[in-house]
């Protein structure tokens, strides 16, 4: 895990959809976050040590955006160890996918963490950089190269993979942000603790804001493999996104936090 000394800085923005408005002034205290996302061997360790049963698996089926066709299916065995359908295979250095909100929490209490809060996600993802748009800066392609696994072309007809990679890429791949702080932008969405509300930003300012006290749907952040230029920009540091608690996709994840080492 990383130490991220705690501060103030201004969260969210006026330049992206509205639920992303308007920037506000937030603290928070110091806390320690995984350096990157919770890997598939991460995972099934905490599934050998408990014999925890996913919702997916519950469930029989998941999400799956599927390269070939280019659209999102329902598919039928799709789980953490086979995120794409029965015929694929989770590798152990790529961020577990296909996990809901509620198996993210249920591997952060066996670890003895936390799902982070969206305040906590967005202070770390900055790296201290003030006002930027993304975690490296505000140029999208630094010295001519992407700086995190997003789609390069047109989403969903055209996939350059510029970045070397067409899915999902291993964790740890790109540079890390000034926090030493992997992967933030693009690879897999990832879980926070709050519930989302679209105006809650207009209400939320202070020290160590936690989200609404309810709900329908958790906050994402973070983007994925899946968001391109011109479908969600969710690299973007500020970019977020929600989903129902139960909700799985092979293109979602999580990583956790902790107040103390």
């Amino acid at each position: 895990m990383v130490f991220i000394r705690g501060g103030k800085f201004l969260m969210g923005t006026g330049e992206g959809f509205p639920y992303e408005a308007p920037a506000h002034e937030v603290t928070v205290e110091s806390f320690w976050m995984d350096a990157h996302e919770v890997t598939a061997a991460e995972f099934a360790q905490f599934i050998t040590a408990t014999g925890y049963v996913t919702e997916a698996e519950k469930f029989g089926w998941s999400g799956v955006f599927d390269l070939e066709t280019r659209e999102w299916k329902r598919v039928d065995g799709a789980t953490w160890q086979h995120p794409h359908g029965p015929h694929s295979t989770a590798n152990n250095d790529e961020p577990v996918m296909q996990v809901s909100y509620n198996d993210a929490l249920a591997y952060a209490h066996w670890a003895k963490k936390r799902l982070p809060t969206e305040a906590e996600w967005e202070y770390a993802a900055r790296g201290g950089l003030a006002g930027k748009t993304y975690d490296w800066g505000d140029e999208l392609n630094p010295d001519g190269k992407p700086a995190a696994n997003w789609w390069q072309g047109s989403f969903p007809a055209r996939n350059t993979g510029e970045d070397g990679y067409i899915g999902l890429a291993p964790v740890g791949r790109f540079a890390p942000n000034g926090f030493g702080l992997y992967d933030m932008a693009g690879n897999v969405w990832e879980w926070c603790a709050d519930w989302f509300d679209e105006k809650y930003y207009s209400k939320n300012s202070g020290i160590n804001p936690t989200g609404p006290p309810n709900g329908e749907e958790r906050v994402m952040r973070g983007g994925s493999w899946m968001c391109s230029e011109n479908y969600c920009r969710g690299y973007r540091v500020a970019a977020r996104s929600h989903a129902t608690p139960d909700t799985a996709l092979n293109n979602l994840g999580f990583r956790c936090v902790r107040v103390s080492q």
